[in-house]
């Protein structure tokens, strides 16, 4: 038994006239009258009662006519599922995020994803860049939206979404919250609140961005998320180099000061990432959107791996 088949059941029983069947299925009467005989007969049932009033359903007919109808419907649902998927309109997209995304990434491309493409389901996930590598090049995840450079190498295709330079953030009573200007030599006898090695792209940014200006910053106290160490220069504790992204995040206990001489090797970005053997043609629709919510940004392939920024 095929679709056809029950294609042809479905519009005769409806009808209950093989002429006006044969007519809304494009096809001859002989044909229809030869096919539904040969469905009766792999069934091994009638399905229609064939008298001098016209044709009526059977017993058997009317209590297979719902199936049949669901079949069809099940089947094309199939068809336009699979044909939807081929396109990138269906199914589902697996993300991996910095909690940097948050702040103007994310917002910008996925309510423009989602509107192009409600079909697709997105599932966010939050965690360090590290993770996220790990679970590209798992196939857990499909793409991931982390900080770069990255410390290890890795096969990964990469496109950069947002470059930026670090910031001086210290608590407002420090003496350079008010300096007229501040230079990274400003900062060679203060105590750091730095990054962990598990948020390996900044820390290794600060350090670089240090070494540049001939010292190795003193660390004070140590911490993964951008918040967490902010939290720690509004206690007091230190000073830090943060993204200034994260300046939208304001406190009246904090004060954020651009570097006059932060080195240019020590920029830092958020860049979009993927295994380029997994690619897809919902991954390709994301990173269509994603190119046209950033159009100032010169889509510079990001480098795949790296050590401190040289």
């Amino acid at each position: 038994m095929d679709f056809r088949h029950l294609r042809q059941f479905v519009v005769l029983a409806e009808t209950l006239n093989f002429r006006r069947a044969a007519e809304r299925l494009h096809m001859s009467q002989p044909p229809l009258s030869v096919s539904i005989r040969k469905l009766e007969t792999e069934l091994g049932v009638d399905l229609f009662d064939r008298g001098k009033d016209g044709v009526q359903l059977t017993k058997s007919g009317e209590a297979a006519l719902e199936d049949a109808r669901r079949a069809l419907f099940h089947a094309s649902e199939f068809m336009h599922t699979a044909r939807a998927a081929a396109k990138g309109e269906r199914g589902l997209l697996r993300i991996g995020f910095v909690g940097s995304a948050t702040r103007c990434i994310l917002p910008a491309i996925v309510p423009v994803f989602r509107q192009h493409y409600p079909g697709v389901q997105l599932i966010l996930r939050e965690s360090r860049s590290t993770q996220i590598v790990e679970a590209l090049e798992s196939g857990t995840l499909d793409i991931g939206i982390l900080r770069i450079p990255v410390p290890a190498r890795t096969q990964l295709r990469m496109l950069t979404l947002q470059m930026e330079r670090l910031m001086l953030v210290a608590h407002r009573g420090h003496r350079l919250a008010a300096a007229p200007s501040v230079r990274m030599g400003d900062l060679a006898e203060e105590d750091f609140i730095f990054y962990t090695e598990d948020a390996p792209g900044l820390r290794m940014a600060a350090l670089h961005a240090c070494e540049v200006h001939g010292f190795t910053p003193r660390i004070a106290q140590e911490a993964v998320q951008v918040a967490t160490v902010m939290s720690l220069v509004e206690a007091g504790l230190g000073i830090a180099l943060v993204p200034s992204v994260s300046r939208g995040a304001q406190s009246d206990r904090l004060a954020w000061r651009p570097l006059d001489d932060f080195p240019d090797s020590a920029s830092i970005g958020i860049s979009m990432a993927w295994r380029q053997e997994s690619e897809t043609t919902t991954i390709r629709n994301f990173q269509a959107v994603a190119r046209k919510v950033f159009p100032e940004t010169a889509w510079p392939e990001a480098p795949a791996a790296s050590g401190p920024p040289a």
